[in-house]
C-alpha cells in the first residue's frame, strides 16, 4: 500500500517551482511505495492562512489512510498553525519542516499539547539559510520539546534541492 505525503510549498514569488524540485527529489528518492502530493498553494507571493488552510484541508481529504506532511519554509509554519488549531480527520505519523520561519502568531499557548498527538516532528535547518535565520530554529525547539531538530552547515534555504536526511528519516519511520 502506497503511503502519502502532503508537501506543503513556500511562499514568494517562485515559490512553486522552486520547492516543486524539492519535492520531485521527494518522489525520485522515495520510489513507488509512496505518493508525494504537492499542491500548488494560493496567491504565493502573499500567503494567506485562511486560504491555505482550506487547500491544505482540501488536498487531505482526498487522501486514504495515513499521511505524512512536509512543509518548506512559510509552508512549514503555516502547515504547523494547521495542525495545532484545525480538528484532524486523519492520521498524521509524522511531520518534516524544512527551514520554517518562526512567528510568536504561528503556535498559540496551548499548541504544544496539540502537536504531541503527532508521533514525530522532524525541524531541518541550515546555519547559512540566507532566507529563514537559523536562530527561528530554537525558538521552535523550546516550544515543541518532542521534535528532533537536524542542524546543517552549507546547505541554504533550499538545502540544494537535496533532501537525503528527509528521505532517511522518512524510510526510518
Amino acid at each position: 500500500m502506497q503511503k502519502h505525503i502532503l508537501f506543503i510549498q513556500g511562499a514568494g514569488h517562485g515559490a512553486y517551482e522552486e520547492d516543486g524540485k524539492l519535492a520531485g527529489y521527494l518522489q525520485d528518492a522515495l520510489g513507488s511505495n509512496y505518493n508525494v502530493l504537492y499542491p500548488k498553494m494560493p496567491n504565493e507571493e502573499k500567503p494567506d492562512y485562511e486560504t491555505w488552510k482550506v487547500q491544505i484541508s482540501k488536498d487531505l481529504s482526498k487522501l486514504n489512510g495515513e499521511v505524512i506532511f512536509v512543509g518548506h519554509s512559510v509552508g512549514g509554519s503555516i502547515l504547523l498553525k494547521y495542525l495545532s488549531e484545525e480538528k484532524l480527520t486523519k492520521t498524521i505519523t509524522s511531520v518534516f519542516l524544512i527551514a520554517p520561519p518562526y512567528d510568536e502568531s504561528v503556535l498559540q499557548e496551548d499548541s504544544s499539547s496539540k502537536l504531541q498527538e503527532i508521533p514525530r516532528i522532524f525541524f531541518y535547518h541550515s546555519r547559512d539559510d540566507e532566507i529563514v535565520p537559523f536562530s527561528h530554529l530554537t525558538h521552535y525547539a523550546e516550544k515543541i520539546p518532542k521534535a528532533i531538530i537536524r542542524k546543517f552547515d552549507g546547505r541554504g534555504h533550499l538545502f540544494d534541492n537535496d533532501l537525503s536526511e528527509v528521505v532517511e528519516d522518512i524510510k526510518g519511520l
